[in-house]
């Protein structure tokens, strides 16, 4: 595994994060709660000490699942979670932060990351500057080590960094979904805020695990991103035909190759979702993949070939209107 800074911060993240919203079973199907303790620990047990997660994962179930996988190795993990759109007024975030500590099972949580802007989903339209200011009273008390947002646009992030440093953007980000490209991650690498880097597998569709005419069980979100709609999912397609021999040439898997493209960046990091040990014990294995600049060229324009033809919405669903 490698290891590197979050941003300016003094936090160190493994390249490859462990995502837990499938451990928090909402919106998933056939999630089981010892194959999910095996995958936290198997991810530890290849270097992995990063864990991110949220308090809407399951209503705070995915927390108490990692606290209960990997309490006793809390001096060794680094501990990321967010606080969702509907709790945004002052009160409301120390209030969820304190639940997240406690689900946590610790003292104070490495990263915390507003989850969605303010007003999201119907949620109430909170001035991020009362948002951002329990946050920064929440480090000064030492609840939490850093600041992050999630999907934020450029423009929602340079509004937040107004009222306080911010460590870290958690945008939906891969091979195939790009739109971030244009503005958002020139201006962190800018400022040196770190990307990290969710759905890197466009929910497994970049780890090849999908036949074209795969069909989602009742009650999988998945059956309504986007990618999976035509146009596009013709689009990618053709994309997997072509790098499927270049993972093969290389002797990765079609998961390590892309996680491998994702963090390829110095400020880069890949939140790899797991709901079993062999899973993430695949993704870990990617940190140790470099790829050469003229390699990570040619892997982003077959990506192209899918994003290009993506508009400017950087949610990934259907439903998320």
């Amino acid at each position: 595994m490698k290891y590197a800074p979050l941003g300016s911060s003094d936090i160190a993240l493994s390249k490859v994060i462990m995502g837990t919203w499938q451990t928090g079973k909402r919106m998933w199907v056939g999630i089981d709660d010892n194959e999910s303790i095996a995958a936290l620990r198997a991810a530890f047990d290849q270097g992995v000490t990063s864990f991110d997660t949220a308090e809407v994962y399951g209503n705070g179930h995915a927390e108490r699942i990692i606290a209960k996988a990997l309490g006793s190795q809390r001096k060794e993990t680094v501990l990321l979670s967010k606080v969702f759109c509907n709790h945004l007024k002052r009160d409301q975030v120390f209030e969820a932060c304190h639940r997240s500590l406690e689900n946590l099972g610790t003292d104070v949580i490495d990263l915390y990351q507003i989850h969605w802007p303010a007003g999201t989903f119907n949620t109430p339209l909170v001035p991020i500057e009362e948002t951002m200011s329990a946050l920064v009273d929440l480090k000064q008390q030492g609840k939490i080590r850093g600041i992050g947002v999630s999907n934020f646009s450029r423009a929602q992030l340079e509004e937040a960094l107004r009222f306080g440093p911010i460590d870290s953007v958690q945008p939906p980000y891969s091979l195939f979904w790009r739109m971030h490209d244009r503005e958002l991650i020139p201006f962190c690498r800018d400022k040196n805020i770190a990307v990290l880097a969710y759905s890197p597998l466009a929910q497994g569709i970049l780890a090849d695990k999908f036949t074209a005419d795969h069909q989602f069980e009742e009650g999988d979100h998945r059956a309504q991103h986007r990618l999976f709609a035509q146009p596009h999912w013709s689009r990618v397609q053709d994309a997997l035909a072509q790098l499927r021999p270049i993972a093969a040439d290389l002797g990765i898997s079609m998961a390590q190759l892309a996680l491998a493209w994702i963090t390829h960046g110095p400020n880069h990091f890949a939140i790899a979702g797991a709901r079993r040990p062999d899973q993430i014990t695949n993704s870990a294995a990617a940190a140790a993949v470099t790829l050469d600049n003229g390699l990570w060229q040619q892997i982003a324009a077959i990506g192209d070939t899918v994003a290009v033809h993506l508009d400017d919405n950087p949610k990934q669903w259907a439903f998320a209107n």
